[in-house]
């Protein structure tokens, strides 16, 4: 089977999430046909409403017979049993696309529709999705991680190539590390970056974001062209007394806020930050352990329970 200009699938989306919304929009913008999706909440439907404007809202069972192409964006927990339970009630078909764009999952949990002569392909877009227009031309600058068995592998690169992504093609057993990678770079920033802006607003800062907008936009581009190298700061440049005055100051916050959050994860990202400062180069082991030492220091809500 290949998918080409003469090629239009009837597409059944399970599960409008924000994913689900924007890929269905997707797809329909390449020529494909959404021919119904599910939508168990007044969000999804209001979400339908406005990225899929027209698209029935079916049943499961009743989607999954009519849809040539199945695209599951469910949580990645329940995948798994939804479609066993489908493939129980023998609703997958011969030659059907079965999709999942679940990071972390490969092609098992579509087991029970391939054993039912489905053709299953796993999905993973790099992005992070706001289930609403603006997303679409941010998935076109995006790469989507495809995993497919090998003879309809070219399927699945086609669905990319069509929304205007770029492939990326990954192994079965690289799914989980290749998810971690993804979304240690983006949620942890988005929990670095709430906590930067937490501390400014205590300090009486009324708009966080604008300071820290044009820094955070030079790093993430320093970073993404330079690799490592784009690294600076006081444990870079091996300024232990600033890193320490940080340690205390947050430390002082924890107080005031009755959790270390902020100091625990300044402590930790310090420490990573320092072991990469080592490898480049920019300080020598002496100060690296000395910087160590320094971000050791006790927990200060312990010290305020002694």
């Amino acid at each position: 089977m290949n998918i080409d200009d003469q090629t239009r699938l009837g597409v059944g989306i399970i599960g409008v999430g924000k994913v689900g919304a924007v890929m269905g929009a997707a797809l329909r913008d390449a020529g494909h046909a959404i021919v119904g999706v599910t939508a168990g909440s007044e969000a999804s439907r209001d979400r339908v409403d406005a990225m899929l404007p027209g698209v029935p809202v079916l049943d499961v069972e009743t989607l999954v017979e009519r849809a040539e192409l199945i695209l599951f964006t469910v949580p990645d927990d329940t995948i798994e049993e939804l479609v066993a339970g489908l493939a129980k009630l023998g609703l997958f078909s011969g030659g059907q696309i079965v999709v999942h764009c679940a990071g972390r999952h490969g092609l098992g949990v579509l087991q029970p529709a391939t054993d039912a002569g489905a053709i299953p392909i796993a999905l993973h877009p790099s992005l992070s999705f706001t289930g609403t227009s603006m997303d679409l031309p941010r998935l076109r600058q995006t790469t989507i991680g495809v995993t497919a068995p090998k003879p309809v592998l070219p399927i699945g690169q086609a669905l990319v190539v069509e929304i205007g992504s770029e492939p990326i093609v990954l192994a079965e057993a690289d799914r989980a590390l290749y998810h971690s990678a993804i979304a240690h770079a983006s949620n942890h920033t988005v929990a670095i970056l709430a906590q930067a802006m937490e501390v400014l607003s205590s300090l009486g800062v009324e708009d966080p974001s604008r300071v820290l907008a044009s820094l955070v936009d030079a790093s993430v581009s320093n970073v993404l062209r330079s690799g490592p190298r784009a690294l600076t700061g006081p444990v870079s440049r091996g300024d232990v007394a600033t890193v320490g005055a940080h340690v205390a100051a947050l430390s002082e916050f924890a107080l005031t806020r009755g959790t270390a959050e902020v100091v625990d994860a300044y402590r930790a990202m310090a420490r990573a930050t320092t072991a990469r400062a080592l490898e480049n180069g920019n300080i020598d082991e002496p100060t690296a352990a000395r910087l160590l030492d320094t971000l050791d220091t006790q927990d200060p809500l312990d010290s305020q329970d002694g």
